[in-house]
This record gives C-alpha cells, sequence and structure tokens, in this order.
C-alpha cells in the first residue's frame, strides 16, 4: 500500500501498525492538553469543564465511604443532571448503607445502583468466601461485585466521561495519576485529585455535609465490612482495605489476564 507523500509502499499489517501509532501518540498529546488545562482550575471548574466538552456522556461513581459527600456536593452544585453511580456489593456495613440513605435526602438526589447478576448467597455457595481466598480470590470477588457491575452501568449510560474522587494522598498507587486519563476507551477525570486529606476534612463542617456514622472510628476509609481492616489492626493503609491486597478494588484497575472469570 503507497501512501501518498510518503514516498513508500507499506504491507497492509505495516500501514495498521503506523496508524495505530499515530492515533496512539495523537491521543496521548490530547490528554496531555487536557491535564494542562485542568492542571490550574479548582475542583468545581474541572467539573464544569467535564460537562462543557463530554455534556451527556458524563457520570459520576460513589462508594458512600467517609468522604463521598464532598464529590457528591461537588457534583449537585455544578450540574443536577450528572447520573450518580452506586455499586452496592450486598456486603458493605450497616453504616454505610444508613450513610447513602441519609446522604440522598440531605443533597435531594437518587443514586443508581447496580450489583452483581448473583446474588452473595449465591456466590458463597458456588465459590465459597472468596474474600477468604488470597489474591487471587479477592480478585474474582472483585470482578464479580464491583469492575463488572460498574462496566455495566458505564455502558448503559452511553459514557465518554467517568468522575470519580480519588485523591493522591489516599495511597501510593494513587500518586502517580493525572486529572484524567484513558481507562478502556473511556476518560476518567478525577476533580479532587490534588486535595490533602485536611482539605477534604474540612470541606464537610464547612458546607454543613453529614459525617458517615463510622467517622473517628479508626478507619481510614470504609468498604466492605468483611475485607476492611482498622489503621490500628495494620501495619499500613495500604493494608487496611481488600484483606491486605492493595488499595484498589478492581474498580479504577484492570484485572488480571489470567484469572479465570468463570461465574
Amino acid at each position: 500500500m503507497y501512501v501518498k507523500g510518503s514516498g513508500k509502499l507499506f504491507t497492509h499489517e505495516e500501514f495498521s501498525d503506523k496508524v495505530f501509532i499515530l492515533s496512539l501518540k495523537a491521543e496521548i498529546k490530547k490528554i496531555d492538553l487536557w491535564n494542562h488545562e485542568l492542571a490550574p482550575l479548582d475542583a468545581s471548574a474541572r467539573i464544569e469543564w467535564a460537562v462543557e466538552k463530554f455534556g451527556n456522556g458524563v457520570v459520576a461513581s460513589t462508594s458512600f465511604g467517609l468522604q463521598s459527600a464532598v464529590m457528591i456536593h461537588l457534583l449537585k452544585q455544578a450540574s443536577s443532571e450528572i447520573p450518580i453511580i452506586f455499586v452496592d456489593t450486598g456486603y458493605l456495613f450497616p453504616a454505610t448503607y444508613e450513610y447513602a440513605g441519609n446522604l440522598q435526602e440531605h443533597l435531594t438526589f437518587q443514586v443508581k445502583t447496580y450489583s452483581a447478576n448473583m446474588t452473595p448467597a449465591f456466590q458463597e455457595a458456588a465459590f465459597g468466601k472468596l474474600w477468604e481466598q488470597g489474591k487471587e480470590g479477592m480478585s474474582k470477588y472483585n470482578y464479580i461485585n464491583k469492575r463488572e457491575p460498574m462496566d455495566r452501568a458505564l455502558q448503559e449510560h452511553d459514557t465518554t466521561l467517568w468522575l470519580a474522587g480519588l485523591r493522591k494522598s489516599q495511597a501510593e498507587s494513587r500518586s502517580h495519576l493525572s486529572f484524567i486519563e484513558n481507562q478502556n476507551g473511556i476518560y476518567k477525570l478525577y476533580p479532587i485529585l490534588d486535595w490533602t486529606d485536611r482539605e477534604t476534612y474540612q470541606y464537610l463542617p464547612n458546607h454543613n455535609l453529614p459525617y458517615h456514622p463510622l467517622d473517628g472510628m479508626g478507619y481510614d476509609s470504609v468498604g466492605d465490612w468483611h475485607s476492611t481492616r482498622k489503621l490500628s489492626e495494620v501495619e499500613s493503609p495500604e493494608e487496611a482495605r481488600h484483606g491486605g491486597h492493595g488499595r484498589e478494588c478492581g474498580l479504577h484497575t484492570d484485572p488480571p489476564e489470567n484469572l479465570d472469570f468463570t461465574i
């Protein structure tokens, strides 16, 4: 195949590779430009930037964790039209479900709830307690209960950009993140990525937002009751979630390629 202006003759395979490389370079350049635009903005302006650029393709996620009220309040200030996705594993602390109800009432919104296609009882009957089966078991648990429901939610909402409340100061695994990135064809933007723990905690009383019932009980963050530990029970914050197998649950990372996904 002859490419005009190149002076070269390419095979179809070489041409496809060349197009892919050029496309990848263009994508990297675009994301770098967007990150440059987002860096000097505050969190509210970053959300407004997302709505202006991506319109109806924007969704957000919440875990109803310790500081979840911050992101939800920022979202509601920017737009009442952004769907907020809640992935319910069925294993959250009772206090988290209580907080979910209180926060929705306080901020007058309703989440779009998604869960695994298999109930917790069916999963335990079929696989046992996956969270007790090492790193591979935890990965499979996270895929069934978190990644698959979230992927389904993103698809059903025709998502082009996903807003999430990750912050660099939360964990070493998040320290390298940029404000916006591309994950499997969907852009992800982190409006409060550069916020400190102090800024985040101060936002709640400053805006009259309710605290999670487990706030001040020794948890750095809260997820499923069976794999969340208090800081006093672990050597580092990285070990306090997901059975000590890392901070990220699989919602924000790709699953291992060799994992058995038979479900």
